[in-house]
């Protein structure tokens, strides 16, 4: 099956980045600047990947939605000041990458983060110039779970979906990838709600640390090479 990969494509936070410390982080500075107490660092991280509107729902349940909207861009301005203080690539993610691009095998972001946010991210770790292609939440008028996205990046590419592998952390991940027609990994290691059961995604395969993304491409890479 990963003898035809010719791509590879990453959702962004809890996957390729470890976001988490800085988005937890911008959310309890508009806590304490509300006069809230912050919340602790592992009641917020499993949320992160549903973005700002889950972050700020957390943080300030029941608020009434002209009060939610203005909290919401105040905490995407903070974010934007603290976009790589503490954020990191997950291990191994450089050395993979790296192998991807030994073996011929294009990678890119497909994310619904917003572009304003992602390419800086991406520019800061210096993977924004070596990425085929970037599909950020606002590049086209759907957003993930919806297929547009990925099929975008894979028309960019010049490839079938079924030439490429789709890994994300969340259902959303999941539905794109599947509804898209690509072989679709779960990165077990991002940012899962306990209450969710990411082993009932409709997956190809579950990924239980950055280590076994890594081995994974670099499946990928020797299936291409032989």
């Amino acid at each position: 099956m990963l003898a035809a990969t010719r791509a590879v494509l990453f959702d962004l936070d809890g996957t390729l980045l470890d976001t988490a410390p800085d988005m937890v982080g911008a959310l309890n500075q508009l806590l304490s600047e509300m006069g809230r107490d912050r919340l602790p660092f592992e009641d917020v991280r499993c949320s992160v990947s549903h973005g700002a509107r889950a972050l700020v729902q957390l943080g300030f349940p029941g608020i009434s939605k002209p009060a939610f909207e203005k909290l919401r861009q105040r905490f995407l301005e903070i974010y934007r000041t603290r976009l790589s203080v503490e954020t990191q690539l997950f291990d191994g993610v450089l050395g993979a990458l790296e192998g991807l691009e030994a073996a011929g095998v294009r990678w890119g972001i497909v994310t619904n983060k917003p572009e304003a946010l992602t390419l800086p991210l991406l520019e800061h770790f210096g993977l924004r110039a070596r990425a085929s292609v970037v599909v950020s939440g606002d590049t086209l008028a759907q957003r993930k779970p919806h297929p547009a996205p990925l099929l975008h990046a894979a028309s960019k590419l010049g490839l079938h979906p079924r030439e490429c592998i789709y890994i994300g952390d969340a259902e959303r991940d999941v539905l794109a990838g599947q509804a898209a027609g690509m072989k679709v990994y779960v990165a077990l290691f991002g940012y899962i709600q306990l209450s969710e059961r990411p082993h009932d995604w409709p997956a190809n395969g579950w990924l239980h640390s950055p280590a076994a993304m890594a081995e994974l491409l670099a499946t990928a890479g020797k299936a291409l090479r032989l």
